[in-house]
């Protein structure tokens, strides 16, 4: 099942049509890594708006500019590149001055601001992103868009992986099977393909369960994650208590990613995790052989401080935060069907950033 046929939870279609990233800045991205630099050390922070830049190449030439090597620069996260996206770059400069990050010589990066802190930024270590997105040429429903927009802000959405985690077509995927069958790649590689494996048994159970309307209710035997972190807990049984945690957005029933062993929900909830792992017997065996360990993502995904506005009769702007991991695009998908001018499957594969 590919993205685009998974199933929707509010409606069975979206009530509009429209563009996305007919230009870059159409789709904005601020990274929100949820501390601020301490000041001093031999590293510095840096907060780089790109626009039409792949970060990987950006943290290369950052490193060419300042004189160090590759693996003295650092990021929390791989941006999209159809966008304009603003994250934080951490480069190690021990002993060095800062050079006038003013002068770095590409049009389409641009420094904004510098500050020295202690430790080389890892990847995964952001608290999550702002996004501002621009939908024209829209036809449709507009009446039924806004009310599907209110159920969002109230409900969520289900918390699929994005097409960019797939590749172009899908392509990670047959890659990922023919590794699993024996082709060697590269060791950077291998951690993407696994990842997409991961990430098609996690969506077409997630699909699963938004066509029984459970994607935001419990199953019996379920695993709850605990909201802004990795830990989850249960099965135990669902009491007034989990219910108001459960409304409150604190707890998420949660879905796999398929690791080796057995995954630990029970009940209705863990058979329907079975039986969809065996309906994809070569990524789930795969991923067990690479030593993978059974963990969990939440099924539900509730956008913080979701705003819509009319630009025009024909042009919808949304506004909101997500957590790290989750992907602006499936928010989108409730509301409108796009066609990208930049396609979203050639921008940045992104790990749960």
């Amino acid at each position: 099942m590919t993205n685009r046929e998974l199933p929707f939870a509010h409606g069975a279609a979206p009530p509009l049509t429209a563009r996305l990233r007919l230009a870059h800045e159409d789709f904005l991205v601020e990274e929100i890594l949820g501390y601020d630099a301490d000041g001093s050390g031999e590293h510095v922070l840096l907060w780089v708006e790109k626009r039409g830049a792949n970060t990987d190449w950006v943290a290369r030439e950052l490193a060419k500019f300042a004189g160090v090597p590759p693996l003295a620069v650092g990021y929390a996260g791989l941006k999209d590149r159809h966008a304009v996206t603003r994250q934080t770059f951490s480069v190690q400069l021990a002993g060095r001055p800062d050079p006038d990050w003013s002068a770095f010589p590409h049009a389409e990066v641009k420094v904004l601001a510098a500050t020295r802190h202690g430790r080389k930024l890892k990847r995964g270590g952001l608290r999550g992103n702002r996004f501002v997105l621009v939908l024209r040429e829209v036809q449709g429903e507009r009446e039924r868009a806004e009310q599907v927009l209110a159920t969002i802000a109230a409900r969520g959405v289900p918390n699929y992986f994005g097409e960019q985690r797939f590749g172009r077509e899908g392509g990670n995927l047959a890659q990922a099977r023919a590794m699993f069958a024996g082709r060697r790649v590269d060791r950077d590689k291998r951690g993407f393909l696994l990842s997409a494996a991961r990430s098609q048994i996690f969506n077409s159970v997630l699909a699963a369960r938004v066509e029984r309307d459970a994607w935001d209710a419990p199953l019996d035997g379920e695993i709850w994650s605990l909201a802004g972190s990795r830990s989850w807990f249960g099965p135990e049984p669902y009491t007034e208590v989990l219910a108001q945690r459960l409304a409150g957005g604190d707890i998420h029933p949660s879905g796999p990613l398929w690791g080796q062993g057995e995954p630990p929900a029970s009940g209705e909830a863990g058979a329907l995790e079975r039986e969809i792992a065996a309906a994809h017997a070569d990524l789930a065996e795969g991923i067990a052989a690479a030593r993978m360990d059974q963990e969990r993502r939440p099924l539900r995904l509730l956008p913080q401080d979701l705003r819509w506005r009319w630009l025009a009769d024909d042009a919808l702007e949304l506004s909101f935060q997500l957590p790290a991991g989750a992907y602006a695009t499936v928010v989108v998908r409730e509301v409108a069907v796009t066609s990208q001018v930049a396609d979203s499957q050639a921008a940045d594969q992104q790990r749960h950033v």
